[in-house]
């Protein structure tokens, strides 16, 4: 087991395999791929519903029914009953490339032409195709669909150009359509029968009738590239949608055959999928950029306006960072974007606004990203002054400006820093103070300037003049940092020169050499430390305030790509090309965890809690997080993590939890949990020392066995059960002079009743008593010495039950002079106290075992008083509850008198 196992992944919405839409109730669903898994959003708003199993390769084709999803993989086919899968269909010998819902069955397309049938419910006894058939060789088909009304008969189009009809009953080709030169790559059918809409490649769109075998209309779009999609409209409205790959999403009038409107730069990528929602004007598209989007019609001139929609990076990020106690992550990404991430709500995330930038593009007839801002390749951020003024700054690709962001509202501020303007170079570095007020900006020219936040005005800038200098430093600046309390700032240039600086004076205080060139430098405000990357992969660790190298960490093979540390300053995490992640103790000078992914990571940072890790990697567009397990394991000692010369091959998060089965090293892959349920956290054999566990049960079930009378007496009914007035029809009754109903008694029943109350004087005299599971369970684990077994059953138990299981124990006769040793009562009570005792002395469920002593002792108490042998275990019981209980109260005391200290102080 590592520090740091996969957890999942953010940020992806979706990608380049069509999805899938279906209707439940009054509720629309779609369902998306996201690589190795698919996620099913409500389309109301677009929020998050569930997300299905981590599959073993990158998902083809999807097709839903209900609540079933049928995602294609390589050549199989997973069924998943909302989040689980519960089939596996292996019939293709090549990759499947298409899924069709057919009523009751599925239809799967490889792409050697193979077509098989299959049959869903029933699944579980026939997991084998019904029906398999072979197209022709010069065929290969692109899509597939049904055309409405035609019974047992699917249409195929292929990218020769050719498109087929074929009855999958008698597994014949009905007929083949005259081809348009051209390979098709889309067709969809309309609400008008007979008629059928198909995309070819080279960018036109035949609408067919497929009865007469004759073309009804014909568009060709504006724009180079293949038809990707078609939708037909059904709220009444004659509109055909298609997107192609250019991102552009025209819509036709099929009544004046022309053009209506087009959505110019819908989507920054070639466009995935289209689907009108049935008898709704709402469109939706899907893209490969990342995105997904929903189009309304409800303007007076017919044209489109983008409802809700949904989105993630379209290029990789290139830098990230926790916000807000670890709720939030910033990225920046290599497609313009700034973007806040949730970690808690996938709802949650959005991009910050760039100010009008649609309405920019559109005045100035430019592209989106003609307009928006450089790539970041920088940016630092303070929470303290979130709610007063921009609390981000950012440094852009070759822009010699730096820009600040207002967290509070999303949006790109009013001020833009510009060092140095009498000769501008790029700004390379920036930090923000600890007060939030200032920000210090480090130039490809040397150059440091430092800049008051709220207003945007210039502070002066840093100058080495003992050395003769214009600037601060000769040549680039790779990094800047301010101390906590804003006495220093440090500086780090590209020749390996490492400068501190009094911050409000402005003056040089002292410098010194690496040796080498810098790439990257990370200073920790709480203890001073400051890490430097060099060129040689040497990582450098200096005491600023002594002026002196304390720590130096080898091992990378690559790149080191970036670094950070934990919040306490007790760890370095680093990355690097050469794919490893590694972990060093700052304190221990040693390396303590190293794991090999099989994508490099690019940047990550840690969250404040130090619990969870955020990774971004090449050619990636989503936030991989990493939980920390040390965090929940409760392990003191890390010599079980890698040492260095042991470098672990882990799996990357995905978007859904993994499999036990799926796992490829030994780790322990860390799950999600979706219930409530978080005993698997404690499942550690190690006990954290001096404290107690608690057993994670509901409040009510312990404090029910403490107060199980009184809610028996406030259930008792308050009148007694009355006599019924008149029998049962079926049971035999006389009449009597009371008025009161006698039964008649059958023949033989003084005899059977004579006898059972004999074999009942007889059973009375017996002492063996009757074995119940809770007593078995008990006996057993006594034997093994292992309790957690019964730990666990009686923990499932209700209350009452709980309490009528004790209280069979209850020895009715005291005066029995029976030797005690053959008594089995006492046997059992002497084996629960032996069980309280081990479970007071391991210190877990701390709170439900209390409660159990309780009732244990109010209904075998007189018991014990009257038996040695019990009273010897309770003696020993009471020792082991007393020194447990010292050491908590202990604790409970110290915590309870820094309280009233603090409470009392004049801060």
């Amino acid at each position: 087991m590592g520090i740091f196992e996969p957890f999942r992944a953010i940020g992806y919405i979706t990608t380049n395999v069509p999805f899938s839409v279906q209707r439940l109730g009054t509720e629309t669903f779609v369902t998306v791929s996201v690589g190795k898994a698919f996620q099913v959003y409500n389309c109301a708003k677009l929020s998050l519903v569930l997300v299905g199993p981590q599959l073993p390769k990158k998902i083809r084709a999807l097709a839903s029914y209900r609540e079933y999803t049928f995602a294609a993989y390589g050549s199989d086919i997973a069924v998943v009953k909302r989040a689980h899968q519960v089939a596996t269909w292996s019939g293709h010998s090549a990759k499947v490339n298409q899924l069709l819902i057919f009523g009751e069955h599925v239809l799967s397309v490889d792409v050697e032409g193979n077509i098989f049938i299959w049959q869903f419910k029933g699944m579980d006894k026939n997991p084998a195709p019904i029906r398999h058939i072979k197209l022709e060789d010069e065929f290969s088909p692109s899509c597939i669909m049904h055309p409405d009304t035609y019974l047992n008969k699917v249409v195929l189009g292929s990218q020769e150009g050719s498109l087929q009809l074929w009855n999958i009953s008698t597994k014949k080709k009905i007929y083949e359509f005259k081809g348009w030169g051209s390979s098709i790559t889309c067709c969809v059918s309309s609400p008008a029968l007979d008629v059928i809409a198909v995309g070819c490649a080279d960018g036109k769109i035949h609408v067919h009738n497929i009865r007469y075998d004759e073309e009804v209309a014909s568009f060709s779009h504006s724009t180079r590239g293949a038809v990707n999609a078609l939708s037909f409209s059904t709220d009444g409205q004659p509109l055909l949608a298609s997107g192609g790959s250019s991102g552009v999403i025209s819509i036709w009038n099929l009544e004046k055959r022309r053009l209506q409107s087009v959505i110019k730069e819908a989507h920054d990528s070639s466009i995935v999928s289209l689907q009108f929602f049935a008898n709704e004007p709402v469109l939706m598209s899907s893209s490969a950029d990342n995105s997904m989007k929903m189009w309304i019609f409800d303007t007076s001139d017919g044209e489109p306006r983008l409802l809700r929609f949904r989105s993630g990076h379209s290029a990789p990020p290139l830098c990230i960072k926790f916000y807000a106690n670890g709720r939030h992550i910033l990225s920046a990404g290599q497609d313009r974007a700034f973007r806040l991430f949730s970690v808690v709500q996938d709802q949650q995330s959005r991009e910050l606004s760039q100010r009008h930038v649609s309405k920019r593009a559109k005045k100035l007839k430019l592209k989106k990203e003609e307009i928006k801002l450089k790539p970041v390749i920088a940016f630092d951020v303070a929470e303290i002054r979130e709610r007063d003024w921009c609390n981000v700054v950012t440094c852009h690709m070759d822009t010699p400006r730096a820009y600040v962001w207002r967290l509070q509202n999303f949006v790109l501020g009013e001020h833009i820093l510009t060092p140095c303007p009498e000769n501008p170079t790029p700004v390379k570095a920036c930090a923000i103070s600890a007060c939030g007020n200032f920000a210090v900006l480090g130039t490809a020219g040397g150059w440091i300037e430092r800049f008051n936040l709220q207003s945007g005005i210039s502070r002066g800038n840093y100058v080495d003049a003992l050395e003769g200098e214009s600037a601060a430093h000769n040549g680039e600046v790779i990094g800047i940092a301010c101390d906590a309390t804003n006495t220093i700032m440090v500086s780090a240039g590209y020749h390996g020169d490492v400068k501190v600086w009094d911050f409000k004076c402005r003056q040089l205080k002292y410098k010194w050499e690496v040796g080498c060139s810098l790439v990257k430098i990370v200073f920790h405000r709480s203890n001073g430390l400051l890490a430097t990357v060099a060129d040689d992969l040497v990582i450098r660790l200096f005491d600023v305030i002594a002026q002196r190298l304390v720590r130096k960490f080898e091992g990378h093979s690559d790149r080191i790509t970036d670094m950070c540390f934990s919040e306490d300053g007790k760890w370095l995490l680093t990355s690097s090309m050469d794919g490893t992640l590694r972990i060093w103790d700052v304190i221990l000078a040693r390396q303590i965890d190293a794991i090999q992914v099989d994508l490099s990571i690019t940047a990550l940072s840690l969250s404040p809690n130090m619990d969870i890790l955020a990774t971004s990697h090449v050619d990636q567009n989503g936030v991989y997080l990493w939980v920390n397990q040390a965090m929940f394991s409760g392990a003191a000692s890390f010599a079980s993590y890698g040492s260095g010369k042991e470098i672990v091959n882990v799996k990357m998060p995905s978007a859904a939890s993994e499999k036990d089965g799926d796992k490829s090293d030994n780790r322990t892959i860390f799950e999600p949990l979706e219930s409530s349920d978080t005993s698997q956290f404690l499942n550690s054999s190690q006990q954290i020392p001096d404290l107690v566990t608690l057993s994670l049960l509901p409040k009510s079930q312990w404090q029910s066995l403490i107060n199980l009378d009184i809610i028996k007496a406030r259930n008792k009914p308050i009148e007694p059960p009355k006599k019924p007035e008149k029998a049962p029809f079926f049971l035999p009754s006389i009449p009597s002079l009371s008025g009161e109903i006698l039964f008649k008694p059958s023949e033989g029943t003084n005899e059977e009743s004579n006898a059972q109350n004999t074999r009942l004087e007889e059973s009375s005299k017996k002492t063996d008593l009757p074995v119940s599971k809770f007593l078995q369970i008990l006996k057993s684990c006594a034997e093994k010495e292992n309790f957690a077994p019964f730990t666990d059953h009686i923990k499932s138990l209700s209350p009452s039950i709980l309490d009528m299981e004790l209280r069979m124990l209850q020895i009715i006769d005291d005066d029995d002079e029976q030797e005690p040793e053959k008594r089995r009562e006492l046997h059992f009570i002497e084996l629960l106290l032996d069980y309280f005792i081990h479970e007071i002395s391991c210190r877990s469920n701390f709170e439900y075992i209390q409660a159990l002593i309780r009732l244990f002792l109010k209904i075998h108490g007189e018991t014990v008083r009257r038996q040695s042998k019990l009273q010897e275990k309770a003696r020993k019981l009471l020792e082991v509850q007393s020194a447990v209980w010292q050491k908590i109260d202990k604790l409970f005391q110290n915590t309870r008198c820094m309280i009233t200290f603090l409470s009392n102080s004049q801060l």
